[in-house]
């Protein structure tokens, strides 16, 4: 398979837990050779990677945003990627709000709701 050379960020990567799906998402995603960036409020590294705490930080312009969120989280997540002008999210399984959804579509960003990882093959 080839990479997509469009930027991917995840949200939602965990810095302790692996098995989290946020970093079992980043790590397969960064293996498959995609250009993908992970970002958690705390920072740090993960994989000999950085991790940003916001998407702001990233320094490349991000096509698409992967949401591994509690509902809660996701309106603030969104308002980040219309900050970024971000022009797709995945709405992960477990990871939905209408309000979150309605907002990004409002300010013109495409919504998915799916599994970035099933839907293009990778899982």
């Amino acid at each position: 398979m080839t990479a997509d050379r469009r930027a991917y960020a995840v949200m939602g990567v965990s810095l302790t837990d692996p098995a989290k799906y946020g970093t079992r998402i980043f790590k397969d995603l960064h293996a498959a050779g995609y250009r993908v960036y992970a970002v958690n409020p705390k920072g740090g590294e993960l994989f000999g990677v950085p991790v940003y705490k916001t998407l702001s930080d990233i320094p490349a312009e991000i096509y698409g945003v992967i949401l591994v969120l509690p509902p809660q989280a996701l309106e603030g997540a969104v308002q980040q990627c219309i900050a970024s002008k971000v022009k797709e999210i995945w709405f992960q399984p477990g990871a939905r709000d209408s309000r979150a959804q309605q907002k990004a579509a409002e300010a013109g960003i495409e919504t998915v709701e799916n599994c970035f990882m099933a839907a293009n093959g990778i899982w």
